[in-house]
């Protein structure tokens, strides 16, 4: 089979190692390793294990000339040049699966943190204040659920909100046929149209790229809230400050961000991330949806299962 070898770029669970290790795998584990120092390093590898810090474009992987697989820890392919790796017949693996529902329960508290004012409650509560009327919230139960994007994460998100007593839409351009006793199928625009809250779980592509803009958060139903866990790039953030500041969306709750880290980002982006930081009625957190004990577990687990056929092409 020839020498197999492996570089990791990220930190992850060691039941990973170990699995890759099983398989014959010689593991060189970089968790701090920059993209400069992957690129350099990448020619003399099988394969190689990725996270966002370490995006992969058409130059890295030409010169990669013994690389077979490229395995993503998490879901978004966007940070992988994906015809660059077909045309060089390198394998692309991720684990879209193995994070599902840490997003989902994540989108749920971020949701729940904004509908009670959590989050300002407890910090006038740390304090010495005891603001009880200032923080009267408003009750989930009752209001109708869109979820856009209906993969993975989308089907998670869902699936939590039985027992709710809500209505939950759904919309996926390329899926159909997934409607059940809880679930209602419904075009984009009935969607908008009829929800109160709207989560996100889209991937980047250059359809999805500032889809949600201007005339996308027109036809939102007035003072919705809208949820992003899935690509900051698919919100145009002067369209979103518009409508939060006209008050046409009442809240929002961002996981991601066009540019991140948003204070390592060109001036402008760092202006509207300021902005968007003074709203109280915005809720936010550092690209952590997917990122639990339990997570980093199932995400290896997944990862493993798809390399295993791997051995049996060297």
């Amino acid at each position: 089979m020839g020498h197999k070898n492996v570089l990791i770029t990220d930190y992850v669970h060691p039941s990973l190692l170990i699995g890759l290790k099983s398989m014959g795998y010689e593991c060189t584990y970089a968790p701090e390793t920059f993209r400069s120092e992957m690129e350099a390093l990448l020619p003399g590898y099988t394969g190689v294990v990725i996270n966002t810090r370490c995006a992969i474009n058409r130059q890295t992987i030409e010169g990669a000339k013994g690389l077979q697989w490229i395995a993503r820890l998490g879901s978004g392919l966007d940070i992988i040049d994906l015809d660059a790796a077909k045309e060089f017949n390198v394998d692309v693996i991720s684990a879209p699966e193995g994070n599902a529902q840490a997003v989902a329960e994540h989108a749920m508290g971020m949701l729940l943190c904004l509908s009670r004012k959590i989050l300002s409650a407890d910090r006038t509560t740390r304090e010495g204040d005891w603001l009880r009327e200032q923080h009267r919230g408003w009750e989930i139960a009752g209001k109708t659920i869109g979820i856009i994007g209906y993969g993975n994460n989308g089907s998670a998100f869902g699936r939590l909100w039985k027992g709710w007593n809500v209505r939950v839409l759904a919309y996926d351009k390329y899926l159909s046929g997934f409607g059940n006793e809880f679930i209602q199928e419904a075009d984009l625009e009935t969607l908008l149209e009829q929800s109160n809250i709207i989560s996100l779980h889209i991937p980047l592509t250059p359809e999805t790229k500032e889809m949600i803009n201007d005339s996308f958060l027109s036809k939102c139903k007035a003072g919705s809230v809208l949820i992003n866990t899935s690509r900051g790039k698919v919100v145009d953030m002067k369209a979103l400050l518009k409508a939060l500041k006209s008050g046409h969306l009442s809240g929002a709750c961002l996981d991601v961000l066009p540019n991140e880290p948003p204070m390592q980002s060109p001036d402008e982006q760092q202006r509207l991330f300021l902005e968007l930081a003074n709203y109280e009625q915005v809720v936010l957190s550092p690209h952590i949806a997917g990122w639990t004990l339990e997570s980093k577990r199932k995400i290896a687990e997944v990862l493993l299962s798809k390399i295993k056929p791997h051995i049996f092409q060297q």
